[in-house]
């Protein structure tokens, strides 16, 4: 979850190729997320609830596939930055009118959110860029491999009732060399954080997905909000990069953070869980698999078993 001088040749071939994340691993494949959305809703910030998530699975497409979508835009106003040198993005959400938004809904903290993924699954940011009076917004970053890039703005208009999550191609310029996605597995360290990923993922049913944390082999049981919530999770679908953004379930402050998630279809994908534990946020990055569901003697279609989340059916 490529480019604005149509890098989409690397996507095609990399759509089963996905790379190692950047720091603890970065790349996603979108789960969707469980959540009460409303009617129409698409992607972006949820909060849990496990009938929400059958209905924004089975009844909207996955967010970031568009760059437009009800009556908005998201303007790339930067199509191409350098590999290995400190740049900035600006871009702007539009209205169909074709006038910047300088008006929105502050969800978890943030007025947008702005997500970054390589192609290929390799390169993850989620970044908090600064709006200027007349609609701009502008976000330091630097991107260490060249390449294919998606951005989404996570946003809500204050003019309109919806959650939206639109996306752009984004070209790195430098020499590019993909990455091999890394198998499933039930486990991520990043800087001496053990995240162990119980629980399931499955096709066409809510399940839940249960990330627990320790360091030096004890529980972290005093996660720190960060963006008013214990725990972030972010998925892309491999091959479209498909984008969801889905928030906790209520909880405590750790070790285990709970979220009510589903995958629109079966296939291979690629979570992001931000966490924040003494002042400083961290992403564990898993990939895992979603099976097709299996079909009941009356003709059905169910969820299947599935294997614990991280790990191949």
């Amino acid at each position: 979850m490529n480019n604005a001088l149509r890098i989409t040749a690397f996507a095609a071939a990399l759509a089963a190729t996905f790379g190692t994340a950047y720091g603890v691993g970065r790349g996603v494949d979108p789960l969707v997320a469980a959540e009460n959305r409303p009617t129409g809703q698409h992607g972006g910030h949820d909060g849990g609830g496990e009938g929400g998530a059958e209905t924004a699975g089975a009844g909207h497409a996955p967010g970031g596939l568009q760059i437009s979508d009800g009556g908005y835009t998201l303007a790339l106003e930067t199509p191409v930055v350098p590999a290995g040198a400190r740049s900035e993005i600006r871009f702007a959400v539009k209205d169909d009118s074709g006038r910047k938004v300088t008006a929105y809904r502050r969800e978890h903290g943030k007025e947008l959110h702005f997500i970054l993924a390589s192609t290929d699954l390799t390169q993850y940011r989620h970044l908090h860029p600064v709006r200027a009076a007349d609609g701009t917004w502008s976000t330091p970053v630097d991107l260490p491999e060249a390449g294919g890039y998606r951005v989404f703005a996570d946003f809500t208009p204050a003019a309109g009732a919806e959650n939206l999550t639109l996306g752009a191609d984004l070209a790195v310029s430098g020499a590019y060399r993909p990455a091999a996605l890394p198998a499933p597995a039930a486990v991520a360290e990043v800087d001496g954080y053990r995240v162990t990923l119980g629980g399931e993922l499955r096709a066409g049913r809510a399940g839940e997905l249960r990330p627990s944390i320790s360091r030096n082999g004890r529980p972290v049981t005093d996660l720190e909000p960060y963006l008013g919530a214990y725990g972030h999770l972010v998925a892309l679908r491999a091959g479209d990069l498909a984008y969801l953004h889905v928030h906790p379930n209520e909880g405590d402050p750790g070790p285990v953070v709970s979220f009510t998630a589903m995958a629109p279809s079966a296939g291979t994908y690629r979570l992001f869980l931000d966490f924040k534990h003494q002042g400083k946020v961290r992403t564990a990055a898993f990939t895992v698999r979603a099976a097709a569901p299996a079909s009941d003697a009356e003709g059905h279609r169910e969820g299947g078993s599935g294997a614990p989340a991280g790990h191949a059916h």
